[in-house]
């Protein structure tokens, strides 16, 4: 496990990295409602790169930083692919560190 949680960790790093290459890293935090969207992916209130930097790498870090039981599946790439499907050459490295990602919960 250990090594997964060392490669998950080094995919995080490598998903942040590439959100600021593609120039999708934001350096201001959404709203506090717009951060507490019900729908899935708060897709009604965040672009999905927002929900990347601000939902989901939060909360993965911190569920590795305390040990707790990470998600049995994970499948963002269907989502990455739906939302980046008009410039999929240019999302290119940051789609494949989302399939990366999804691999490791056996998507």
């Amino acid at each position: 496990m250990k090594t997964t949680i060392d490669t998950l960790t080094a995919l995080f790093t490598e998903l942040e990295s590439k959100l600021k290459q593609a120039n999708l890293w934001a350096s201001q935090a959404p709203s506090t409602e717009a951060l507490a969207s019900q729908q899935p992916f708060c897709i009604d209130t965040l672009k999905f790169e927002q929900w990347l930097q601000f939902i989901f790498l939060p909360k993965m870090q911190y569920l590795v930083a305390q040990k707790l039981e990470l998600p049995k599946s994970l499948c963002l790439l269907p989502i990455a692919e739906q939302v980046y499907s008009s410039t999929q050459t240019e999302h290119i490295d940051l789609l494949s560190t989302i399939k990366q990602i999804d691999e490791l919960f056996a998507c």
